[in-house]
């Protein structure tokens, strides 16, 4: 479904719907709550009680016991609340490992762990008030901070929830602080260039005032060429640290701040580049380890560093465009590269500039549907 957003569910937390109170069904991915439907069932209530908790794959499509048409189909699609998130234990029979739950509409296929299927399902406004009521993660109508300081959300649930993306109305950027503290948690894209190719170019004047402009302009490119390494390794194991990531509000909090906030609100203009004083705190590392590497020679580290610099700004103008330009051919096949890591599977297609080390490291998303497909 499209644009919605709906949670998703364990085997075992279906299989506890198992009552006429409470009565949850599931055909392959999806979840169905066919409480309601019991009395109103033509073959009786007993029969949707029997396989409550349990999927109804092979019994609908079972003519002995009756045979569903499509009509059939289309009424318990109303009944639709999510998806299961550990399919293969329900009971039915599958042939492929599912890797990621997937279902198909016709729209395509819609992913469970973010609940939509096209990277135009990003830019749909967010039903605030609903998506709270579903999910009870953070409310958009007020600063989200302080809701997530003082909550005491798990990691598991902090992270299934920054990975279903929202959109808040109008394409705005929804509250954080709530106060005079708002402006500064914003940046323009415009400002990564205006800030720091003015320093590039300074940097390097001085290296080939030092090296000569053949060999400084070499260790330039040397560490624009670098920069995509790292852009690649920071992005998938800093910006995704999902695995060891703190479960207390101190961890969940750096690391909404962070890039979490950019997964929940991916087409957030204003926070979408780095902060200039986030890239200093993360650029500082890069400083001293170059001067380490190429202690021999320190207009030799500048100029690398220069160079990765140059590389990051390349990367974070390339990044917003992404999300909000209509590009060149090149870049819109790079734009819906990098879409479908938001849309379809946050694991994989860390390379946003480029796919390269996607492929040198066996992460790269794979069309039309990203690590595997829907079982056969």
């Amino acid at each position: 479904m499209p644009g919605r957003v709906l949670p998703t569910f364990t085997s075992a937390q279906v299989q506890s719907h198992k009552t006429a109170k409470s009565c949850y069904i599931t055909l392959g991915p999806k979840v169905y709550d066919v409480t309601d439907f019991i009395e109103g069932h033509p073959g009786g209530g007993d029969l949707i009680l029997e396989y409550a908790g349990q999927d109804v794959t092979d019994i609908l499509k079972d003519e002995i016991s009756h045979e569903h048409t499509d009509s059939a189909y289309e009424i318990l699609d109303e009944y639709h609340i999510g998806f299961v998130s550990d399919v293969s234990t329900l009971g039915k029979t599958t042939t492929t490992t599912i890797i990621e739950t997937v279902t198909e509409t016709e729209s395509g296929p819609v992913y469970a762990t973010t609940g939509m299927s096209r990277e135009e399902d990003l830019s749909i406004d967010t039903d605030y008030s609903q998506d709270y009521k579903t999910h009870k993660f953070l409310d958009l109508n007020k600063p989200l901070l302080k809701q997530l300081w003082f909550s005491n959300f798990s990691k598991e649930f902090y992270l299934e929830q920054i990975h279903r993306p929202r959109h808040y109305r109008g394409g705005e950027s929804a509250p954080l602080f709530g106060n005079f503290l708002e402006p500064l948690s914003k940046t323009a894209w415009y400002i990564v260039p205006i800030i720091w190719l003015p320093l590039v170019c300074y940097g390097m004047t001085v290296g080939v005032a030092g090296l000569g402009s053949t060999v400084a302009g070499s260790y330039f490119v040397g560490g624009a060429c670098l920069w995509t390494l790292i852009e690649y390794l920071m992005h998938r194991f800093l910006f995704h640290i999902d695995n060891w990531l703190p479960d207390n509000r101190v961890g969940l909090t750096l690391h909404f701040l962070l890039h979490g906030i950019h997964h929940y609100l991916p087409m957030d203009k204003y926070r979408l580049v780095m902060p200039p004083t986030l890239f200093v705190v993360l650029a500082a590392p890069f400083w001293k380890l170059a001067h380490a590497v190429f202690f021999y020679n320190w207009y030799a580290a500048l100029s690398v560093f220069c160079g990765g610099v140059f590389g990051y700004i390349c990367y974070d103008l390339t990044h917003y465009f992404l999300h909000h330009r209509n590009l060149p051919s090149y870049y819109k096949d790079l734009k819906k590269y990098h879409l479908a890591h938001h849309f379809a599977d946050y694991e994989n297609g860390f390379g946003v500039t480029s796919r390269f080390w996607d492929q040198v490291f066996g992460t790269e998303l794979v069309s039309p549907v990203p690590k595997g497909a829907k079982a056969q």
